[in-house]
């Protein structure tokens, strides 16, 4: 069933308003990989990041739909901010649906999104581990030492780091046996350090850097949720299929603002020896034609993940075959624009190589397309096996 929207026209005008001026930021965020803590205010202001916080926390408790909606807008704009964005909804949304949390220690994280703009996100990825989502034992760890718990360990690729006020860090205990598991981090606390180590092609201004543990004190109530590790096996489908939409979306959005500019280039285009413009040129209407039928697949594929998601159908194989289809698409169309127009399509005097160098980012969030892939296949061959 689809849920009523949160997002009224007012909140969409003022929504459309800040992508186009993010827009305007985002080249020179590009170029220093500095975070758009400015956007990020202006999006505290407009009251968009604890939309999916509880009513109860004075949040609007969004639907998938509406979040999409706001972060492909955003992305639309700044890609960096959107991806900040998208994971603060998605955290609190798995925060919300979760049974382990602590209530007094869900309020305070939900009301502080609402009415301080406090960000969070999941500190998960580690260097020898490298993504929880393959499996492994994290190697940061929790003991308990004179009657506290501490922490320590390092995290790397940790998007938003220098803007977070949260962390939910992925570790084991120091106990045998042990067990894994979330624990939430004050990232003000004493301990914690952050290494300006994202030096990526692409989506520079996440501040996706590394976040350094070194003997963390981590209060008793936040041990959100430790178990031992057979107990993961099932994984969270919830957080992992709205993961995978929201990064699928985000990741169109950047296709399609490469589409708009190329439209605009092309009319303004006029060669010499053509004396009009490359609009003209029936090769540029197949370019056009081509570039569109991948970015509909992907209108359509969001929208029937959406409804399925609604009606409570989808399975994380399928959310996570719409994420690998909707990014190779978006990949694609970014690919044919930059193929038929040349030089100008690679200079940084122009945004079609900067949404180039972000779009190309979407391949390697999870899941990524082995897995995606794979799992699709699975349900498909075991499919055929129940109904023999």
């Amino acid at each position: 069933m689809q849920h009523p929207s949160t997002l009224d026209a007012s909140t969409l005008a003022r929504l459309r308003q800040l992508a186009a001026h993010f827009a305007t930021r985002a080249p020179a965020h590009d170029r220093s990989g500095d975070i758009a803590t400015e956007n990020l205010a202006e999006l505290h202001h407009a009251g968009l990041l604890g939309l999916s916080v509880p009513v109860a926390h004075g949040g609007r408790g969004a639907p998938l739909r509406d979040l999409v909606t706001v972060v492909a807008t955003l992305a639309g704009g700044d890609p960096s901010t959107a991806l900040i964005v998208a994971m603060q909804y998605l955290q609190h949304a798995a925060i919300a649906a979760a049974a382990t949390w602590p209530e007094d220690l869900r309020r305070r994280v939900g009301e502080s999104a609402v009415r301080e703009g406090a960000l969070l996100n999941a500190l998960r990825v580690e260097p020898d581990l490298g993504t929880p989502s393959r499996g492994g034992r994290p190697a940061t760890r929790l003991r308990r030492e004179e009657g506290q718990w501490r922490l320590d360990g390092t995290k790397i690729y940790s998007t938003g780091s220098t803007a977070l006020r949260w962390g939910l860090a992925w570790v084991s205990t120091e106990e045998d046996p042990f067990r894994t598991g979330q624990v939430l981090v004050d990232m003000r606390a004493p301990g914690i350090r952050i290494e300006a180590t994202w030096h990526q092609m692409g989506m520079r201004a996440t501040g996706s850097n590394t976040v350094i543990f070194d003997n963390v004190t981590v209060p008793d109530d936040a041990i959100v949720d430790l178990r031992p590790p057979d107990a993961w096996k099932d994984g969270d489908s919830f957080t992992a299929r709205w993961h995978a939409i929201l990064v699928a979306a985000l990741y169109d959005a950047v296709a399609r603002s490469g589409r708009d500019w190329l439209v605009s280039f092309l009319h303004e285009r006029v060669p010499c020896a053509l004396g009009q413009p490359l609009a003209t040129l029936p090769r540029f209407e197949i370019l056009m034609g081509e570039i569109d039928s991948l970015l509909m697949s992907n209108a359509a594929v969001l929208s029937h993940a959406l409804s399925r998601e609604e009606d409570g159908t989808l399975d994380l194989a399928d959310a996570n075959l719409a994420k690998y289809v909707m990014t190779e698409n978006a990949i694609r169309a970014t690919e044919r624009a930059i193929a038929a127009i040349g030089n100008p399509g690679l200079s940084q005097d122009n945004p079609l190589e900067r949404h180039y160098r972000n779009v190309l980012c979407g391949r390697i969030h999870t899941p990524q397309s082995d897995t995606a892939l794979m799992l699709s296949g699975r349900k498909a061959l075991n499919e055929r096996l129940k109904g023999a």
